[in-house]
């Protein structure tokens, strides 16, 4: 391992050159005009492993190509990895709000030493290319992986992942495994390496309550004609009581509480639930009762109504009562919670609440459960320790409030589990002008992938 890890470090400025030779590829997904540069960084990374000894191609899908390439030579007998990442970025628009071209990717100091600022820097090509040089290395000391490995690159993750089901359809038996390892997260902070255990779910639903069959003038018909805003809002004032838990029935079964490991681990971590809420003008946590912040982010469900509107929007005044109002909601799920369950209590809660000459309907856009990794795997025992071993430190084992649907993806078509495992942090710019990864994170998390190869290999 020593011999591992200080070829790393004796080679670290060849595995920058390496990753700013992606980085100068603009493959922006959403934008048509980039499909080609989308496929030449598709190419790059196929060609790159083949040289480093993978059995490396392209899978073609009606949309952008992924990649696929294995490393078999730990044997038949070794624990099988799949690492995924993806080779597509986000637009780097606004442009002027760039301090230098977004795709000629810079060395600029900072507080934390010298930072890699370009697109992509940290989402996901610099993590992708970060395990790269570990495999690197590890073929370079020992001419072999201690793992058998799968690599697999999809290029339409920043647009939404249209084609991710048909590829992993097409390449299921290719892409068997123990498990999945996932390197498009972050750390807890600068010296805390971090492992998400569990994700939030998400069902989508939009409710339209109608009464009259057009618009009324509010001074004919008010008083005596149902109106469907009003409706609408006393159904959903009803959706929390006073100490923050939701009132739709059945909506906490299968809920569990955090494990006990995980909690500790959260105590640990310093939470400032204060700051955190004061970076956007707040001061109060208003979830539930008796659950302690992170909890509440993290291992709670939520219902949240995103949007509502009916009736007149413009300037000044227009007397009328609508003729209907809708509401856009979704629920924030943890793992127990039956999405499909959840959304068909959500319709009998509004329809039992309305009144006479009030009809409602619903459109449901998307469900996915929550997720949770368990905390015995042996995958995740062989983490938590080489994490550990390089950072001198416990990692955090924290939660993600949002949803991660590639994790979902996994276990559906492959039935595999998923662990995620990055090396970001928090103030790395994803998505926005002068997006950077530190270049202290990207060299302890190129030290930690060897680490972690050894560790599953064991």
């Amino acid at each position: 391992m020593e011999q591992i890890l200080r070829h790393i470090d004796d080679h670290l400025d060849a595995s920058l050159q390496r990753l700013f030779s992606l980085l100068r590829i603009p493959s922006i997904s959403a934008q048509p005009a980039h499909a080609g540069d989308c496929r030449k960084a598709a190419v790059w990374a196929r060609d790159t492993l083949a040289e480093m000894g993978f059995a490396a191609r392209l899978s073609e899908t009606a949309g952008l190509p992924g990649v696929i390439a294995t490393h078999h030579g730990a044997g038949p007998d070794a624990p099988h990895v799949l690492f995924y990442g993806h080779y597509d970025v986000q637009p780097a628009d606004p442009l002027n709000l760039w301090e230098s071209d977004p795709f000629e990717p810079q060395q600029v100091d900072g507080p934390r030493g010298k930072r890699i600022v370009g697109r992509g820097a940290v989402d996901d090509k610099g993590q992708v290319v970060s395990f790269f040089e570990a495999c690197r290395a590890h073929l370079a000391v020992n001419g072999k992986l201690p793992v058998r490995l799968t690599v697999l690159l999809e290029g339409e993750e920043e647009c939404g992942s249209p084609s991710l089901a048909e590829l992993l359809t097409n390449e299921k038996e290719a892409l068997a495994a123990d498990f999945v390892l996932v390197a498009d997260t972050n750390m807890w902070n600068f010296e805390t390496p971090a492992i998400t255990t569990s994700l939030r779910g998400l069902a989508a639903i939009e409710v339209t309550i109608k009464s009259a069959s057009r618009d009324l003038h509010s001074g004919l018909f008010g008083g005596l004609a149902r109106n469907p805003i009003n409706a609408l809002t006393r159904v959903l004032g009803d959706l929390q009581d006073d100490q923050g838990s939701v009132r739709i029935p059945g909506f906490y079964d299968g809920v569990a509480p955090v494990p006990e490991a995980v909690r500790r681990s959260w105590e640990q971590l310093g939470f400032d639930a204060a700051a955190f809420l004061g970076d956007v003008g707040l001061h109060h946590p208003a979830g539930e009762h008796g659950q302690s912040p992170l909890a509440q982010l993290w291992a709670r469900p939520t219902a949240e109504i995103n949007g509502i509107y009916g009736g007149y929007q413009g300037d000044g005044t227009k007397t009328v009562i609508p003729a209907e109002a809708t509401a856009k909601l979704t629920f924030r799920l943890v793992p127990g919670q039956d999405p499909a369950k959840i959304l068909d209590n959500f319709e009998r809660f509004v329809t039992e609440r309305l009144r006479p000459d009030a009809k409602a309907e619903f459109k449901r856009s998307g469900a996915a459960p929550g997720f949770a990794v368990d905390l015995n795997a042996p995958f995740m025992t062989a983490a938590r320790q080489a994490l550990a071993e390089e950072f001198g430190k416990p990692a955090a084992l924290v939660g993600s409030g949002g949803s991660i649907p590639v994790v979902e993806a996994f276990k559906t078509h492959l039935g595999l589990e998923t662990l995620l495992a990055g090396f970001g942090l928090d103030d790395d710019r994803i998505h926005s002008p002068n997006e950077k990864f530190e270049l202290a994170c990207f060299h302890r998390g190129t030290r930690a992938h060897a680490r972690l190869l050894t560790a599953f290999g064991g």
